[in-house]
């Protein structure tokens, strides 16, 4: 467990348990391209807890986080965060890839294609 969560704390999952109970349209949109191993076998978990943070949506066999953006992540503070975030992420050896909510309601093909893609490649 601690590999798979790098010892995230408690009460991470427990703020993960209830972001699964109200899932925003893009998450719940993409996680049904996602689930049961439906993109070429790969097991994806939703709203997983790593370290301090929480994903979106994580691919341990490719060590790969997902996160979908709302409009609130081009603010300044937001990005700045999110920039960190993804840099701590990398240092534990988890590649991030960013999508737009519009990216996955009006592209969801060009997204699982980006997704596939990565994790072809690892």
């Amino acid at each position: 467990m601690t590999e798979l969560h790098k010892n995230a704390a408690g009460k991470q999952f427990q703020y993960a348990r209830e972001n699964r109970q109200k899932p925003t349209d893009a998450e719940a949109f993409l996680w049904e391209k996602l689930r049961n191993r439906r993109l070429d076998g790969f097991k994806f978990r939703r709203q997983h807890p790593v370290k301090n943070f929480i994903l979106d949506f994580y691919c341990h066999e490719g060590k790969l986080g997902i996160e979908l953006d709302g409009s609130y992540h081009a603010e300044l503070d937001q990005y700045e965060y999110d920039e960190g975030r993804t840099f701590e992420l990398q240092e534990l050896g988890i590649t991030i890839l960013r999508f737009s909510n519009d990216d996955v309601m009006y592209g969801m093909e060009e997204t699982v294609d980006k997704i596939l893609s990565y994790l072809k490649r690892t």
